[in-house]
Order: structure tokens, then C-alpha cells, then sequence
């Protein structure tokens, strides 16, 4: 166990240990080596015991990371202005106006979104929540439940993307980040796999296997050069992005989809700076670099490269594609207004100096302002949306 890292109680190691064993199992089915991918996932989705499908707590203060509905209420209520103008002009018409999240966390977008939805008179017919587990669902039902009872009929979850057509907006809030990636190396001018194995004491550990032919592929797209970068050179990529954007998406038939997450441009993920690639690991708000200890008690990510996403989008059949650091879509999407007003109805001194640290949070450069960005893709049909 890392010594920078909280000790995980013995509930947790026990957890964890049934999820490693069920992966040893299958490292040892593949012939001793496992694609990293299908570890990640596997400690992420494995049912019953991967990190967003057991019961622990991830969200907020009592979790292991802090998204940003989770500091309070005014992201929310930015996004809904964002999104307010299509849901109102869409009125009367034959299909319904729909919001569709995915990954919807603990469930307080979802609740904050259709409060302020409300309020400016743009509530959607239908808001679906895609969540596949079980106790996240309990834990969504109860914050709406608290927080927004009058809206409750609104809500409808589903296991997958809805089977008909549908028209509005589709939102992602970190949810690409949690896709999983293939691992690579460049060595000596030859493309490696990072595969993982299992060592002499029972643990995880990396292993270098040679690449197939569709992620030599997938890394020289991305990476056209390869001598200009320094070697060894370990990074990782999200080879499903494409296809898993054009499942989500494929019954959107007018409207946007909005992605929300930490990521770079193509040219700064694959920089010389960042020779160990951009896994990160999370674990009662620690963030270290070792996806390979702790599956299923610890969240792994990948930051996302906004590239990919654009070009997904394009092959998926967005037509548009608007992005901003987060800061500048609140700040276009009515963050002076609703810090405002929400300052002005807080009486309490410590309630509004908390109320401050959340949007600075938000918006400050070496906070959460420029590491996460905001990308709104716009079908071929249109939309009129406001211009993030």
C-alpha cells in the first residue's frame, strides 16, 4: 500500500481483494497478460464489486472526489440557462422535449437542473437518467426525492439510451473520463502494449506486450510523428470513444449533446511534458497516478482528449461543435446573474462565503475553471441553443 495514500479499513481491503481475485482469474484466462482496458473496466463496471457498481460512497465530502453539481447549485443553474431556449422552443411539437444524463452521479444535477428548469419556465416532458447501478439509483431517487418531490414524475431511469426517437439534450458530466483506455509505450521507435499481469507476490503490475495492428493504428493517428517525442513514452488512448458516442446518440434525432469533463487538446495530451500519460486515480479526494492498486475501492481516469471527441461527434453526425473552459460558459451562461441573486436571498454570512468558494472553485484557472471544458455538439437538424 502507498504510504502517501489513507489507509483503506478492512472492509474495503476485503472488497477489493474479491475484485482482484476475479481479475487474476481473468489475466490468468488470457494467457497471463490482460488488455489494460478491459481491466479498467472491470474495476470500474464489474457487477456487484467494480467502483461504480458497489455500494461506497464516491460523491462529495464522505467520497472520493468533488464533481462540480456536487459543490452547490450554480453550475446547474448556468447550464440550465444554456439549455432553456431549445427546451422553450420545442414546445408543441410532435415529439417531446427530453433531457437524457448519463452517469448521473448522486443525482443533484439532475435535481438542480430541473429547479432551475422550472423556474425559467422550460421544464423538459421527460428527464432520463441512464444508470446501470442499483445503489446509485437509490441514491438519485432519494436526492430528487428531497430536493425536487413536485418533479419526481419527470424522472424515468433506463439501462440503456431510449429505444425511440427523442429531441433536446443529452448530458455528460465526467463521464467520458471514465471510458476505458488502451496503454501503450513507445520504445526504441516501436509501439507496446501496457498490458497487466500478475507478479510474484499476487499484485498487479505492468507488463509490456507487443501492440496489434488496430492500436499501432490508433496511436499513429493521434501521434503522426513519433520521434518527436522521448522515449520511453507511456500514454494511453480511448479507442471506443467513436462508437460509444455514436450508440448514446444514435435516437437523438434534434437537439445537443453536452460533454463536461477535464481533458486537453490533442496537441497537449500527447506533449513531450507528458511522457507518463494522463491516467489518474482517486481515493478519499487523493489523486496519484497507480490504476493498478486498490480495483474496486478507487476511481481511474483518463483525461480526455477533445480532439477525439470532435471527431466522434463529426462521424456520429453533429454538424456543429462549440467549446469553452468552463469558466467562460458560466460566465456566458449567466453566472454573474445567478451568483447575484443568490447572494442576495443568502443572509447568512458563512452560507455566503461558501457560496464564493464555489464559484471561485468553478471558475479559477488552477482550480476546476480551465482544466474542465464544456463541448456542445449540435445535430445536423439544428438547434438554438445558446452558443457556449
Amino acid at each position: 500500500m502507498r504510504a502517501d495514500l489513507p489507509q483503506p479499513g478492512p472492509d474495503e481491503l476485503a472488497h477489493s481483494e474479491r475484485l482482484a481475485a476475479l481479475i487474476r482469474h481473468e489475466v490468468e484466462a488470457a494467457g497471463g497478460v490482460l488488455d489494460f482496458a478491459r481491466y479498467m473496466e472491470l474495476a470500474l463496471y464489474a457487477p456487484g464489486l467494480g467502483y461504480y457498481s458497489a455500494g461506497a460512497a464516491k460523491f462529495g465530502a464522505a467520497g472520493d472526489f468533488v464533481t462540480a453539481p456536487e459543490l452547490g447549485f450554480v453550475f446547474a443553474r448556468c447550464l440550465a440557462r444554456a439549455l432553456a431556449p431549445t427546451l422553450r422552443e420545442m414546445r408543441g411539437d410532435i415529439l417531446d422535449r427530453d433531457i437524457l444524463e448519463l452517469g448521473p452521479g448522486s443525482g443533484a444535477l439532475a435535481a438542480e437542473l430541473l429547479l432551475e428548469l422550472e423556474r425559467l419556465d422550460a421544464l423538459p416532458v421527460r428527464y432520463f437518467l441512464l444508470e446501470r447501478s442499483a445503489d446509485l439509483r437509490a441514491r438519485q431517487h432519494t436526492t430528487l426525492a428531497q430536493r425536487c418531490s413536485h418533479l419526481l414524475d419527470r424522472c424515468e431511469w433506463l439501462n440503456a439510451p431510449p429505444a425511440q426517437p427523442w429531441r433536446g439534450a443529452l448530458i455528460a458530466n465526467e463521464v467520458i473520463d471514465a471510458l476505458p483506455v488502451r496503454a501503450f509505450t513507445l520504445r526504441d521507435g516501436d509501439v507496446l502494449e501496457r498490458t497487466v499481469g500478475i507478479g510474484n507476490n499476487g499484485q498487479f503490475v505492468w507488463r509490456e506486450t507487443s501492440a496489434d495492428d488496430s492500436l499501432r493504428a490508433a496511436v499513429a493517428k493521434v501521434i503522426p510523428d513519433a520521434t518527436s517525442l522521448p522515449q520511453p513514452y507511456s500514454s494511453e488512448i480511448c479507442t471506443i470513444l467513436a462508437p460509444w458516442l455514436v450508440e448514446i446518440t444514435r435516437t437523438l434525432e434534434q437537439g445537443s449533446a453536452w460533454f463536461i469533463d477535464y481533458g486537453y487538446s490533442r496537441a497537449e495530451y500527447y506533449s513531450p511534458q507528458r511522457r507518463a500519460g494522463a491516467l489518474r486515480c482517486h481515493f478519499r479526494h487523493r489523486a496519484h497516478d497507480d490504476p493498478l492498486i486498490l480495483p474496486g475501492v478507487q476511481d481511474i481516469t483518463a483525461h480526455v482528449d477533445f480532439d477525439a471527441l470532435i471527431e466522434a461527434g463529426a462521424a456520429a453526425g453533429f454538424g456543429a461543435v462549440a467549446m469553452e473552459s468552463q469558466a467562460r460558459f458560466l460566465i456566458l451562461n449567466g453566472l454573474d446573474e445567478v451568483f447575484a441573486n443568490a447572494y442576495a436571498n443568502t443572509a447568512d454570512e458563512v452560507a455566503r462565503y461558501a457560496l464564493a468558494q464555489q464559484v471561485k472553485r468553478l471558475t479559477l484557472p488552477g482550480q476546476m475553471g480551465e482544466a474542465f471544458r464544456v463541448a456542445k455538439l449540435s445535430n445536423r437538424s439544428g438547434s438554438a441553443e445558446r452558443t457556449a
